[in-house]
């Protein structure tokens, strides 16, 4: 049912059942519009990332419906529709990284700034005082035990040595925590997230640095740089996809010549072949044709020879018997 009602939405539109008095008024709103904010239909809206942080972009000035992003993740123009939100959203990331690389750089020369050793902090002018009247008291109360032990008073020389044990015990507690502020401040040195840009302290407690990586501002940086690498590699393999497709449609135009010029060569050697076999049976027909034209001159000469040998004979004979052969005349003389 919701999507038949979704497919109906998209097609008549979400206010098909509206009377007209309610649609006076009424502008349909739909996930294809302007004032829709695509990136949210498809990943994410930066907007949405950095509220309430150093980083907050505001609110987006966008559509954001869920009803509008089910509509559009059922419509059958979703996958063309995708690549396009895709575009828009690496645009507007790629912005955010820029500025964000920037002030990470920025971070990274304030922290090489400070690499220097900067000089222990002093002591205040509170406990340096201490200190002195300390190092004053310790310093009579030795020459006092040591005027009673030459005058052989070894008791109250005791007594003495005990107040000058507090006393050194005191001195030893202030110069002790001197020592420690000054080791907190050699310690508390600063490291800069790459990820996001925020200064943290080094070697902090787990449980800080565990804070600042689940903080919005760290997961949504890191969502953003994913985002881009996603959509760079995408279209690092669509360009591949795409160049591979040109080799291999080359490479078929190439194969089809090929075969092109193959049937054209063998078309061209059965031309060759039937036209020396044409040539051939020619030259025979040919030569056939001069043997009966010589075979007739021959008959015709042959002919014409006989005919006049018979008339060569038939003369004779007729001088013969009219005595003009010259052995029979002169035997009839």
């Amino acid at each position: 049912m919701d999507a038949q009602r979704a497919l109906l939405d998209e097609l008549m539109g979400a206010a098909r059942n509206l009377t007209d008095e309610e649609r006076k008024g009424y502008k349909e709103i739909t996930w294809d519009g302007k004032e829709v904010c695509g990136s949210y239909m498809i990943r994410f809206c930066p907007h949405d990332l950095f509220v309430n942080t150093r980083s907050d972009l505001g609110a987006c000035p966008k559509i954001h419906d869920p009803k509008l992003k089910e509509s559009f993740e059922k419509s059958p123009r979703h996958d063309s529709y995708v690549p396009r939100f895709e575009a828009e959203l690496a645009h507007f990331c790629e912005k955010l990284v820029i500025d964000l690389d920037r002030r990470v750089r920025r971070g990274r020369e304030r922290l090489t700034q400070e690499v220097e050793v900067q000089p222990p902090p002093s002591i205040s002018a509170e406990k340096s005082e201490q200190l002195t009247v300390l190092e004053e008291k310790i310093k009579k109360l030795l020459e006092q035990v040591e005027t009673l032990g030459e005058a052989g008073k070894v008791d109250e020389a005791e007594a003495l040595m005990r107040k000058v044990e507090i006393l050194n015990a005191e001195k030893t507690a202030l110069t002790q925590q001197s020592q420690n502020l000054l080791m907190l401040a050699q310690e508390k040195k600063m490291a800069l997230c790459e990820i996001c840009g925020s200064f943290l302290v080094a070697n902090d407690a787990a449980e800080r640095t565990q804070s600042h990586v689940t903080g919005k501002q760290h997961i949504g940086y890191g969502m953003v740089r994913d985002f881009l690498e996603e959509h760079k590699a995408a279209k690092e393999k669509a360009r591949e996809e795409e160049r591979l497709a040109r080799e291999k449609e080359a490479e078929e135009r190439r194969k089809r010549r090929e075969n092109e010029y193959d049937r054209r060569g063998r078309r061209s050697d059965s031309a060759d072949r039937d036209r020396h076999r044409d040539r051939d049976q020619d030259r025979e027909r040919d030569r056939y044709r001069e043997r009966d034209r010589d075979r007739e001159r021959s008959r015709e000469r042959d002919g014409r020879g006989s005919r006049d040998g018979r008339r060569g004979m038939d003369w004779k004979q007729n001088n013969y018997r009219n005595g003009r052969d010259g052995s029979r005349g002169r035997y009839r003389d």
